[in-house]
């Protein structure tokens, strides 16, 4: 059995991975990380350079992971009914993409995704958990159509986050349009409501990135990154 079937403190029939689910989930996430550093080897004929980028993009992508999950959990607001106002997570989410392109970035994405699936689970029907944990976090990639342009951190971030909301909204108007507000259809209530926590930590985000020592730093982690 890879999940079992929950009725939480809201009524709702959730799922919840078992510990074979979330086995399979890891390995997943192990492959898409393989992937990524297959479809982007550096096309030098020195495989031992070869070898040290593959290992130094997977290491990048590792800690970004790692900081994004740490800082999803330090959140500043939280709706009862899913999505977060975080601490800067989608930010380093977005920063594989910003370094090594998209390919590797959507894969980051997805990667993290998964993670948030073992870890914190709100699953309410099966193709939600898609949208909201693939698609949407794979989103955060999107940034890295903009790793070679001027302003691209900002840039790639901005369309990143747009990728996100685009999922969430699509989410929430699917599969959670009965929370509605009173008064509300359900695609303006989930326009507003991932508006709220997805802009606002954007808006954070980007004043913080357009300090100039900051986006100087992030510059320079990307020259470590790439090189």
């Amino acid at each position: 059995m890879l999940y079992n079937v929950v009725v939480n403190d809201w009524g709702e029939t959730t799922y919840v991975p078992t510990l074979l689910g979330k086995t399979i989930l890891v390995v997943v996430l192990i492959i898409l990380f393989a992937i990524g550093i297959l479809i982007t080897k550096d096309k030098r004929k020195d495989k031992e350079q070869k070898t040290l980028l593959s290992a130094k993009q997977l290491a990048f992508c590792a800690m970004s992971i790692a900081l994004g999950t740490i800082l999803s959990n330090i959140k500043l607001f939280s709706f009862p009914t899913g999505g977060s106002l975080t601490l800067l997570s989608m930010l380093f989410i977005c920063l594989p993409g910003y370094w090594f392109g998209a390919g590797v970035g959507i894969l980051t994405g997805v990667a993290y995704g998964i993670l948030q699936l073992v870890i914190d689970p709100y699953v309410l029907y099966p193709l939600q958990l898609v949208v909201d944990y693939l698609l949407a976090f794979g989103a955060l990639g999107l940034s890295g159509f903009f790793s070679n342009s001027k302003h691209g951190i900002l840039k790639g971030y901005f369309v990143a986050v747009l990728g996100r909301y685009v999922f969430a909204v699509l989410s929430g108007w699917i599969f959670f349009g009965t929370y509605a507000w009173d008064g509300w259809n359900a695609l303006p209530y989930s326009l507003a409501y991932n508006a709220v926590y997805i802009f606002t930590e954007a808006a954070i985000t980007i004043v913080i990135i357009a300090i100039p020592a900051v986006n100087n730093g992030l510059a320079t982690i990307k020259k470590l990154a790439v090189e």
